[in-house]
């Protein structure tokens, strides 16, 4: 079958009359190379056109035009960002079956209060608070009289109260942390990802009923293009340069309040150093 392909119709029926049969096949084959170099011409033609305007894009990136290309060193900070807070609750706390309870909680309080040290808007939000409980005392002692906004919707973005509080911060962050991960984290995550913002999902501040529920979350999140996080990271990129020295004393004492042996090695160091 190649052979029928490299040699144009006709270059397999019965042989031409003998007399100049030679010229007869050589005539045909070289008008079949020809209409060959002319596709491979083209297509080399379109490949040269595409090449251009991929360079032609790549200048506009560099001349100050807006493209859509994703920064990779875009960290978090106070201005670009707004921490929402959902659902971390009594009742959906006894549900949580992916990690241990004492887990959640340590690390969502660390997390409102790398929060509050940055100076990083942050929204709370609950559901059924009547029902469910309110949002754990830890979280609001954390934040002293802010409002909790308590919603009837599952996706918090749904509640007009709370979007417009997002909206409010000017931020094109957003970071989310919630019980459960498959649902009050999962479902406003696709809205704001929808709505136009970087969306970071702190995923061991949230918790689900089954650790398969937490990470088919996380999968689903990602494949949609959520980032994942924790709160250790979000405070190091709150921080970013320990130069930044007004703001280190707040995160050695986070550290050692939440960050297990981690913390209890920097309160030995400090020992050392009072010696």
């Amino acid at each position: 079958m190649w052979l029928t392909y490299l040699l144009p119709t006709g270059c397999l029926d019965p042989p031409a009359p003998a007399v100049g049969e030679a010229q007869h096949l050589t005539r045909k084959y070289l008008m079949a190379m020809t209409s060959r170099r002319s596709v491979i011409a083209a297509s080399a033609g379109v490949a040269a056109v595409a090449g251009s305007a991929g360079v032609a894009a790549a200048d506009n990136s560099t001349s100050g035009e807006k493209t859509t290309r994703r920064k990779y060193w875009d960290p978090i900070t106070a201005k670009n960002s707004v921490l929402v807070l959902i659902d971390h609750q009594p009742s959906l706390l006894a549900g949580v079956g992916s990690t241990s309870t004492t887990n959640v909680i340590n690390n969502v309080v660390a997390l409102a209060k790398c929060a509050k040290l940055f100076g990083v808007p942050t929204v709370l939000t609950s559901v059924l608070a009547d029902r469910g409980g309110k949002l754990l005392f830890q979280i609001r002692d954390v934040f002293p009289g802010q409002t909790v906004y308590d919603r009837t919707t599952l996706n918090a973005w749904e509640d007009v109260r709370v979007r417009r509080a997002i909206e409010k911060t000017g931020a094109r962050k957003v970071l989310l942390a919630g019980l459960w991960t498959d649902i009050c984290v999962a479902f406003p995550a696709f809205s704001t990802l929808d709505a136009g913002y970087e969306v970071y999902a702190v995923t061991d501040a949230s918790a689900a009923i089954t650790a398969e529920s937490h990470d088919m979350a996380v999968r689903r999140m990602v494949d949609a293009g959520v980032t994942p996080t924790n709160w250790a990271t979000v405070q190091s990129e709150l921080q970013r340069d320990w130069a930044n020295t007004a703001t280190v004393p707040g995160v050695a004492k986070i550290s050692k309040e939440h960050a297990g042996a981690f913390g209890a090695i920097l309160d030995l160091e400090e020992q050392l150093l009072d010696q």
